[in-house]
């Protein structure tokens, strides 16, 4: 969904109505958010199959997996257009071609606050739990070459 609404999202802008942009926009960010949050959900999967392989059941796991990675880039979205739906408009990255619009986030810090800071968050926890997958794959394979020399004694 976020390539259609990006790749649509010039054309819809080229129409000049208002609540149109506000909505891809709004979209856009949405679905951008959520990819995010799915590629962090996919980490925490990752880090729970391959380092807590055993007593690891969750009562109702791929539910929590779509409430968390459908629900907290909505939670942002929300409080987004809670703030000011405004902050969601028609841009352009030059004034002089007329084909250059698109609907986004207009205000500068809302866009590093709800989507930059998001995507470090979500880079830092990928990047801790790949680290500890690194660790736990090293540690086992290290445990297992001492087993193997053990034998061979």
């Amino acid at each position: 969904m976020l390539n259609m609404v990006f790749l649509a999202d010039s054309w819809l802008s080229s129409f000049n109505q208002p609540g149109l942009c506000i909505t891809v926009a709004v979209l856009l960010h949405y679905f951008l958010l959520a990819a995010f949050m799915w590629m962090c959900l996919e980490s925490v999967h990752f880090y729970l199959a391959l380092v807590k392989v055993f007593n690891v059941y969750v009562p109702k796991y791929i539910l929590k997996c779509c409430i968390a990675g459908w629900g907290i880039p909505a939670i942002v979205i929300t409080i987004v257009l809670i703030i000011n739906k405004d902050f969601y408009g028609n841009a352009s990255h030059s004034e002089s071609n007329p084909f250059s619009n698109f609907c986004w986030i207009q205000e500068s810090r809302v866009f590093y606050i709800s989507v930059v800071a998001y995507v470090f968050l979500i880079f830092v926890m990928n990047t801790a739990m790949f680290i500890t997958v690194l660790l736990q794959i090293h540690s086992v394979k290290s445990r297992t070459q001492k087993r193997s020399r053990a034998w061979k004694r």
